[in-house]
């Protein structure tokens, strides 16, 4: 009997273990210009999107509860062109915690404008890896994938490499079915361009220090926050390296997007030098936040 019993908790921790969920997606969505009687469908669209980012293994890997990934999905429905048909905007943040804080940085901040798709109430939703099966599940994915590839590179070097390869193959599976956003023409801000350009070959160096900004820079701000503001300056400087040899990049564009306030905040004290530098290195990356940045040498 004891056996059997060590067999059961064995299997449960294993099952456990294997199931594990990487996200903590929150959706919201507001629908607040589609005239319609029947307003169930978009409180029906907010759990069955949370539901399928939290409920999928999107790695091998094992996550505690409190490891999840936070993230937030914010929709705006700007038409219903016919029932069950939607096209929106879409707002995507994520954010990984900083050592020994209660802060969260931000590490994705990225509209997207792009989005058309079908949904029925209670219909499953389903993904594949191997195929394109429509084009919704497709857009959620791809996030996904996104969310935990930025994730990963923020905690080791290039590590969400594996992940930003799969957000690439649902681009490309994506490619035949004449939706928006998943090629190269049109909106520069698009899906197909920012895995175009995280994966490009010349974008590495932002990548790398991408890690350094959070693991040598953010997550040591509290022991040591003069050496930390020495870290983010490298990553500013390698940052602007790129912005001038690729000003239309979307990657670069995202990054700085959602990470204005906490660069403030993070030289709005120490070295006067230093904060002279990243005020100038902010102004060439991100000149439309200049007033945000004013606050770093007041």
């Amino acid at each position: 009997m004891k056996k059997a019993i060590n067999f059961f908790l064995l299997f449960a921790l294993f099952y456990f273990h294997s199931n594990a969920q990487e996200l903590n997606c929150r959706v919201a969505v507001n629908a607040e210009k589609v005239q319609t009687s029947d307003r169930r469908v978009f409180t029906d669209m907010e759990t069955a999107f949370a539901q399928f980012m939290n409920s999928r293994t999107w790695t091998p890997d094992f996550f505690k509860p409190e490891e999840r990934i936070n993230c937030n999905i914010l929709i705006t429905i700007n038409e219903m062109p016919s029932i069950g048909s939607f096209t929106a905007t879409v707002q995507i943040q994520a954010s990984r915690p900083i050592y020994n804080s209660s802060y969260e940085s931000s590490v994705l901040n990225f509209a997207d404008r792009d989005w058309n798709f079908q949904y029925v109430e209670s219909l499953p939703m389903d993904f594949s890896d191997n195929t394109f099966l429509d084009n919704l599940s497709s857009l959620l994915a791809f996030y996904a994938y996104i969310i935990i590839g930025l994730d990963y590179d923020s905690f080791s070097e290039l590590g969400g490499t594996p992940y930003f390869q799969k957000a690439l193959n649902v681009v490309n599976n994506a490619q035949t079915s004449n939706n928006p956003g998943w090629n190269s023409l049109g909106n520069n801000r698009n899906r197909y361009n920012l895995i175009d350009n995280i994966l490009n070959p010349t974008m590495l160096d932002i990548r790398k220090h991408f890690y350094s900004y959070h693991r040598l820079g953010l997550d040591l701000y509290e022991s040591d926050p003069d050496k930390s503001r020495e870290e983010v300056l490298l990553f500013l400087k390698k940052l602007n390296d790129i912005k001038k040899q690729f000003p239309t990049a979307i990657y670069p564009i995202s990054i700085i997007d959602s990470k204005v306030d906490e660069l403030v905040n993070v030289f709005s004290e120490g070295n006067l030098n230093i904060r002279k530098q990243a005020y100038d290195l902010l102004l060439s990356v991100s000149p439309k936040n200049k007033d945000k940045f004013d606050a770093i040498i007041k």
